[in-house]
């Protein structure tokens, strides 16, 4: 915007002749700014035009020191629109774009430690509300809480019985993670959305669980019982060592990502091996199993808390952002094809991720918890 355009619309505005879009335009920028003391400027041909425009807005400030001080505010105010605004037919789109950011901001919260223990009997418990210490005993293993918000199994007395296996299933919610501990020692981390099936005690000679969603294992080492993840057709085999499980079914594949020791990755016929630093990545309806260098940094994000993007596409982006703040994304017309790259905490407002992508030139409106994310003109 040029300075002439915006005589003109101070103009426009005094004589009421502005469209909505302008007036907004006016009485926004006018009304985002604190007082404060600047040099004297001088020129009081504007003093009158200037005053018109304070008794026309629907809002005045709390404090009023004097015209001369309002006029030093609104030609600060014109300095910081030459400097960020080329058009101003472009302000009034960001700032609708900022409105709807604080709408979906103010509607959801960030994922939290969260989770539902179903023990063997079918009996549900919520563990975000559950007391600290023992909540139950199931076969040969007590359940424990512990201050920090764990689920951790100690195995008990063994019976002189033969053994009954029992099973227990951990879910996450959308907007959920949570951790345990398996009677082997073994260290268990759900993301949003995800679960987890174990026997209370291992017996015999494997240990053996079924995950759906990501999960990260530190799996405790035993060379006579290997451990075994099952998800999606595919069986991680180890012995003792730390990876990464990402299963959803919307992320149209599988990854396993290692970070210590060694896994065994099968599906039907198929095996491959992996060494740290390598993913083994099953496309959805294929038994194929690719490998590939991995940045674990960015895998396992989410487990230290972190939203982590290395140019990934938008949709990888909002996927993760629907099962953190629980909500649902569309898109309407033509997908965006912007590479994203960033860092944001988990924890932090949703308005702190939208706000990238509104700098990256996406558009989104809202439609109750719905998230539309709009095709770019």
């Amino acid at each position: 915007m040029q300075r002439q355009d915006i005589i003109q619309l101070l103009h426009r505005y005094n004589t009421g002749t502005c469209n909505e879009r302008e007036k907004a335009l006016v009485e926004d920028w006018y009304l985002q700014y604190e007082l404060k003391e600047i040099d004297d400027l001088g020129d009081h041909d504007c003093e009158a035009d200037l005053d018109k425009i304070f008794k026309n807005l629907p809002v005045r400030p709390r404090k009023v020191r004097s015209l001369k001080t309002w006029y030093k505010v609104t030609a600060a105010a014109a300095i910081f629109i030459f400097i960020t605004i080329a058009l101003y037919f472009n302000y009034s789109p960001q700032l609708q774009q900022q409105r709807i950011i604080q709408k979906i901001a103010s509607a959801t919260t960030p994922g939290s430690n969260k989770a539902i223990l179903v023990l063997n009997n079918g009996k549900q418990l919520v563990l975000t509300g559950a007391n600290n210490g023992q909540l139950a005993t199931q076969g040969n293993a007590a359940i424990n809480k512990t201050a920090d918000g764990k689920i951790v199994y100690r195995a008990t007395k063994k019976s002189q019985l033969a053994p009954v296996i029992d099973y227990n299933t951990m879910l996450t919610p959308a907007g959920g993670t949570y951790s345990l501990t398996l009677s082997d020692g073994t260290k268990v981390t759900l993301d949003a959305s995800s679960s987890i099936r174990y026997p209370v005690t291992f017996t015999g000679n494997e240990r053996s669980v079924e995950i759906t969603g990501q999960a990260y294992f530190e799996v405790a080492h035993n060379k006579a019982q290997p451990f075994r993840v099952s998800t999606n057709g595919q069986t991680v085999e180890v012995l003792g060592t730390h990876f990464n499980i990402n299963a959803y079914t919307d992320e149209g594949a599988t990854r396993t990502t290692l970070l210590e020791g060694s896994v065994k990755v099968s599906k039907g016929n198929r095996l491959a091996m992996l060494v740290p630093g390598q993913e083994s990545v099953i496309l959805s309806n294929a038994a194929d199993i690719a490998i590939k260098n991995a940045d674990t940094e960015t895998v396992v994000a989410w487990k230290d808390g972190l939203f982590r993007f290395k140019r990934a596409d938008l949709q990888t982006v909002m996927r993760q952002f629907a099962r953190w703040y629980n909500v649902e994304v569309v898109y309407e017309g033509k997908i965006s094809e912007t590479a994203i790259t960033g860092k944001v905490q988990r924890n932090a407002n949703a308005s702190h991720v939208l706000e990238i992508l509104v700098k990256l030139g996406i558009k989104f409106r809202l439609d109750g918890k719905k998230i539309i994310i709009m095709q770019n003109s």
